[in-house]
């Protein structure tokens, strides 16, 4: 184990922010970016759902047209050429309204799948500092629920609404040629049923926001439901969490029903409006046939067309009376794409040649946005290459931010952090901690198998180097009395396995990846003594040639220390080895008075 890194690497920060308040088509617009290079698709569907709407317009008026000239007496005859148009349109209008379908699915498909990877890419941007306020099934949500909502927008929306805003232009045209008054009929009804939505704008804006809010919030109780079922279990607490979730449930329920009722006020009044629309156009045409100013063959041509007319519009409409919930989905995943980083590369390449294996922290302040105490202020200590320092201190005295600083999760207020002499600003993200393993409190494990969930330490690892790994972690030998050995499923959050295993899977992560710096955050807390023995044995094998930092309130791991550093309400109280600090009878030994009388009652 050398004690010089090499950097290399580059790497971008991004950051935004959204605007809340806007109007639905503005929301709405935002989404466009989404499309992507897939804006193509969208313009061939448009243009293949117009031609269509257009050649079904004309093939449904030849028909109504031979219908009403062969009820007056025409011949064959007469008929035969109509019939041969009527013919020749089937094809068209079959291919047309396929590719209408299709290349609108197909782009909206793809950009849900390019929407999915930048927000899995915004995950890992705004990692971990971000992502900590949110509730992780509120962010499942966002990633599954949010995303599949705006293919409504995509498949089912641009492409009518274009053709919404053509073909009953078309209509009142031919119907204007049949006669004027025909049109002059037509427009404010088509203009009365365009602006039904509009009517109740803001209340379906609120229904909106308030079904993906429930939505989200439903996701996230039952996504920590599920997580803790073992606790609940545990402390008999079925009915408060059943109590909530029937809460959530409730307001769901309101949400929808909300929802259901205001969009069955839109079906109503835009119902009414087209009846009363046909309606009108069937009086007036008889009116003009009676009075001989319309040719009886052209009347059911006219109600036809009229009717047609409002397809579109009432397509658009009834897709409309979703579009609120579409736009909260939109305000709810430009939020997260256009939140700001709670840290970004200032650089594009790490310091060039070697840098030492030396952490340094220098007169450092912290606060958490929001929070105008300092969680560390001026905090100075160092850790030498090959070096390990305990970090002690009660609970918040901000051992686990000093880590978080040094990992650059987030950047300090004042002062520098510096590795090899170097600020860690100066690094991009990627290099910067691909020098550092963290091993948690809570190690995570994913739902796989245990040789996977290792080498996620370096992901070209031999199964060889996976077992090597193990056994110096003190992972091997529990592994190989598994049924299945290294391909055991670990279980969810890695549930099958007990929290010592855990932790030693962790570890052999951190021996996988080798790298020089080691952040241990309490590692072997709340584990029983057998437990905590492989795990300190396996913490001796990772911290050995490497430069740790150790977060840890047990003496057993502490005094193993070269040194120790205290921290008191934020700063450093003192600094020494266990011996030394014994001697001085200050804050140390305050702390393990402390600990031994909570153990003792």
């Amino acid at each position: 184990m050398t004690s010089t890194i090499h950097g290399h690497g580059n790497g971008h920060g991004q950051g935004g922010a959204s605007m809340p308040g806007r109007s639905l088509v503005t929301r709405l617009r935002s989404l466009m970016p989404l499309l992507g290079e897939h804006r193509r698709l969208i313009t061939v569907a448009y243009l293949a759902g117009v031609l269509h709407q257009l050649l079904l317009l004309a093939s449904s008026g030849i028909g109504v047209y031979v219908v009403a000239r062969a009820a007056t007496g025409a011949s064959l005859d007469q008929l035969t050429g109509w019939l041969v148009v009527l013919g020749c349109l089937i094809l068209p209008l079959v291919v047309l309204s396929i590719a209408d379908s299709t290349y609108a699915h197909v782009a909206a498909f793809r950009a849900l799948a390019d929407t999915r990877a930048k927000v899995y890419a915004a995950f890992d941007r705004l990692s971990p500092g971000y992502l900590l306020e949110r509730r992780s099934g509120d962010l499942g949500s966002a990633a599954v629920s949010d995303v599949e909502q705006i293919e409504l927008f995509f498949a089912h929306t641009l492409s009518p609404l274009a053709v919404a805003s053509t073909v009953p232009v078309a209509t009142t045209v031919v119907l204007g040629w049949f006669h004027w008054s025909l049109a002059c009929v037509l427009v404010p009804v088509l203009v009365l049923l365009a602006s039904v939505p509009a009517w109740l704008r803001r209340r379906a804006e609120l229904h909106g926001h308030e079904l993906r809010d429930s939505l989200g919030r439903m996701s996230a109780d039952s996504t920590d439901t599920f997580q803790g079922l073992r606790e609940l279990v545990n402390f008999g607490a079925h009915a408060q969490r059943l109590r909530l979730l029937r809460t959530q449930s409730v307001r769901l329920g309101k949400a929808k029903s909300a929802h259901g009722r205001r969009a069955g006020i839109e079906y109503a009044a835009t119902d009414t409006i087209a009846l009363l629309g046909i309606l009108a156009v069937l009086v007036l045409g008889a009116r003009l046939v009676v009075a001989g100013d319309l040719d009886r063959s052209l009347f059911p041509v006219a109600v036809v067309l009229a009717s047609m007319a409002m397809l579109p519009v009432l397509k658009v409409t009834e897709v409309a009376r979703e579009l609120s919930i579409v736009a909260a989905s939109a305000d709810r995943l430009n939020t997260l794409l256009d939140a700001p980083a709670p840290v970004s590369d200032l650089v594009d390449q790490a310091p060039s040649g070697p840098v030492e294996a030396h952490v340094r922290f220098d007169a450092v302040t912290f606060a958490y946005r929001g929070n105008p105490r300092p969680a560390v202020r001026e905090v100075s200590f160092e850790i030498r290459p090959g070096e390990t320092v305990a970090l002690v201190g009660r609970s918040g005295a901000g051992k686990s931010t000093c880590a978080n600083l040094l990992l650059r999760f987030w950047d300090v207020t004042a002062g520098s952090v510096s590795v090899g002499g170097h600020d860690v600003r100066d690094f991009p993200q990627q290099d910067l901690r691909s020098l550092m393993t963290l091993v948690p409190q809570d190690t995570f494990l994913f739902n796989t198998s245990l040789r996977d969930n290792i080498r996620l330490g370096r992901a070209d690892a031999t199964d060889g180097e996976i077992e090597a790994a193990a056994r110096a972690a003190q992972a091997h030998e529990f592994i190989t009395t598994l049924p299945d050995g290294y391909d055991t499923i670990a279980g969810e959050l890695g549930a099958r396995m007990s929290g010592g295993q855990r932790q030693r899977i962790a570890i052999a992560r951190a021996l996988l990846k080798d790298a020089p710096i080691l952040v241990m955050d309490e590692a072997v807390s709340n584990l029983d003594a057998a437990s905590e023995q492989a795990v300190t044995r396996a913490m001796e094998e990772a911290r050995h040639g490497r430069t740790t930092l150790v977060i840890a309130h047990r003496l057993s791991t502490v005094r193993t220390a070269d040194r120790i550093v205290v921290m008191s309400d934020g700063r450093v109280a003192e600094t020494g080895t266990h011996e030394e600090l014994l001697a001085r009878n200050g804050a140390y030994v305050e702390l393990l008075a402390s600990q031994l009388e909570g153990f003792r009652s």
